[in-house]
């Protein structure tokens, strides 16, 4: 410090090398102290490695072990699409959850992924077998077709010798062990063709000891029988050799197909007949004559399956009548149900209603109840002989509640009511009890009587937050497959249909029925497929109308 002469204090000068007394180093800002980041010997900024990243690093590492077994089990299976994009969305993952410049991705990434494999793959795929013949018949490639024939066309070779067999097992597949005329035991499996094992037993001219397999007792063999007489061990690494099949478990037999493979000439001939079959269009070996072998492979057909789907009378009028009680069941049960939900939100939102707390509970049972569940219940309750509906209610009558075809539309209508005005309750009550109260007083100023206001205020400004959600509602009882399946199965069966399809089922529940995965009918998968784009188009224009209508309800605001 330093005075002048004139006896004034001047401020104390410091270098810029100095520091005051007292002060921190780098006190950086009014609010205090400024931490330096730590350094490393060599001048670098360390890292603090948090619990947290060690975290991030355990589920990183169990994310990338199951995306490795994804990936490998994708080349394995020769799936180069589905490792494509596993590979893609593993890399993306590492770089997202490692990378310091991707902060927002990290939350959206995990929704991004469900939504390619949940969403994207699956509408991709299925548009993708709707322009195949996918399907009983048609379920593989035509290696595999190709394989099968020669398979299921086997018959035991005239003659040849049979051996004394023995079932064994090595690791959970099941084996064959032969004792030859020499003496040797040989085994084999599907997989691998019979070669000779050294040091086996054999008692009574059977093997009972094999050195690295498990010989089955006869219990064993008893809880496997469907795998053992379906088992095909392989002669040879030539095909041509046949294979041993046994129908007992103790004597196998030396079986060759009565079909051979040119593969210079890509035909299948028949050897007992002479017949020989060429590749067709579609997906079969067919011959001079126009019959077909009965294993075929997948091909590309165009809009085959949306020409049948509109054109083949098997399936065009079905469709039609299915078509038009789908928009009758799903606009019907959105108007039921809002209206009666409507009608008891208005009630129950009186103030001058006692108890409409023990109401309200009461109005929402029936949605707390699972829909499969509740429709199996009414089932069981509209039976014509013994529901309770018939014999309690109506003192023993008959009425086909769920045979006659009109009553049976009445049921689901009614049953999906039962199901679903809770839900609208709900939504309409939180609607109602959430309008403004000063445009409701402003129209009673302007002399609107209660009809007036309900129908120019009140309702427009209810539809604002419903709408969407009555559009939801349309969509998902467009596709209510649960309830349908679940109360009448979607029967009771047209009379003049050759498929199995009835009067209560809708386009969603034809899709399954065609399908065949139930076992009802044969497999179509393509024809399925086709319908299931239909139904996506429907919904989907139906959908994006209703929501550009719903626009109009937003200028009373």
């Amino acid at each position: 410090m330093s005075y002048d002469y004139g006896g004034s204090m001047s401020a104390p000068q410091l270098t810029p090398t100095d520091t005051a007394v007292g002060a921190p180093e780098d006190s950086g800002s009014p609010q205090g102290p400024r931490k330096r980041p730590r350094r490393d010997r060599d001048g670098s900024h360390a890292r603090n490695y948090s619990p947290g990243f060690f975290a991030k690093l355990a589920l990183m590492a169990v994310i990338d072990a199951l995306g490795v077994y994804v990936v490998w089990s994708a080349w394995t299976a020769e799936s180069y699409g589905i490792l494509a994009a596993s590979l893609a969305m593993l890399i993306a993952a590492n770089w997202v959850y490692f990378s310091k410049r991707a902060l927002p991705l990290k939350y959206i990434l995990p929704g991004l992924i469900f939504l390619l494999a949940y969403q994207i793959f699956v509408v991709a795929y299925t548009g993708y077998i709707a322009f195949t013949n996918y399907g009983t018949g048609h379920n593989s490639t035509k290696e595999q077709a190709i394989e099968a024939l020669l398979v299921q066309n086997e018959r035991r070779v005239e003659g040849s010798e049979s051996a004394p067999l023995t079932v064994v097992e090595d690791g959970g597949d099941l084996a064959f062990a032969i004792v030859t005329p020499d003496g040797d035991v040989q085994v084999g499996s599907a997989e691998r063709p019979l070669t000779v094992v050294e040091d086996a037993t054999v008692e009574a001219g059977r093997a009972t000891e094999v050195p690295g397999y498990t010989v089955l007792e006869r219990g064993q063999v008893l809880q496997r029988q469907e795998e053992v007489t379906n088992l095909r061990v392989p002669v040879s690494e030539d095909p041509e050799d046949g294979s041993i099949r046994t129908p007992d478990a103790m004597t196998g037999y030396v079986y060759t197909s009565t079909l051979a493979y040119d593969d210079a000439s890509d035909t299948m001939t028949d050897t007992t007949t002479g017949t020989v079959y060429s590749p067709n269009d579609d997906g079969q070996f067919e011959a001079a004559d126009g019959s077909t072998l009965t294993v075929g492979w997948r091909v590309g057909v165009g809009f085959d399956n949306f020409v049948t789907a509109f054109s083949d009378g098997r399936y065009a009028q079905p469709f039609l009548k299915i078509l038009v009680w789908t928009f009758v069941f799903a606009i019907g049960s959105v108007a039921t149900t809002f209206l009666l939900g409507l009608f008891l939100a208005i009630t129950f939102n009186d103030a001058r209603m006692r108890g409409r707390k023990i109401y309200r509970v009461l109005m929402i049972l029936p949605y707390a109840i699972p829909g499969f569940l509740a429709a199996l219940l009414w089932s069981g309750l509209l039976n014509t002989r013994f529901g309770f509906v018939n014999e309690v209610l109506l003192g023993g009558a008959e009425i086909p509640w769920l045979t006659d075809p009109f009553l049976a539309k009445l049921a689901v209508l009614f049953v999906n009511l039962w199901l679903g005005f809770p839900y609208m309750f709900l939504i309409t009550t939180g609607a109602l009890q959430s309008l403004p109260s000063d445009v409701m007083e402003a129209a009673k100023i302007d002399g609107a009587g209660r009809w007036r206001t309900w129908r120019s205020v009140t309702l427009p400004l209810l539809l604002i937050s419903t709408a969407p959600l009555l559009i939801s509602s349309f969509a998902f009882n467009f596709n209510n497959f649960t309830l349908i399946y679940m109360l009448t199965g979607g029967g009771p069966r047209f009379g003049d249909a050759s498929v199995p399809l009835g009067h209560t089922d809708i386009l969603i529940s034809m899709v399954y029925q065609i399908s065949g995965v139930d076992g009802s009918a044969p497999k179509n998968f393509g024809l399925a497929s086709a319908l299931s784009i239909v139904i996506f188009v429907i919904v989907g224009t139906i959908s994006a109308l209703a929501f550009r209508s719903t626009r109009k309800f937003e200028e009373i605001n």
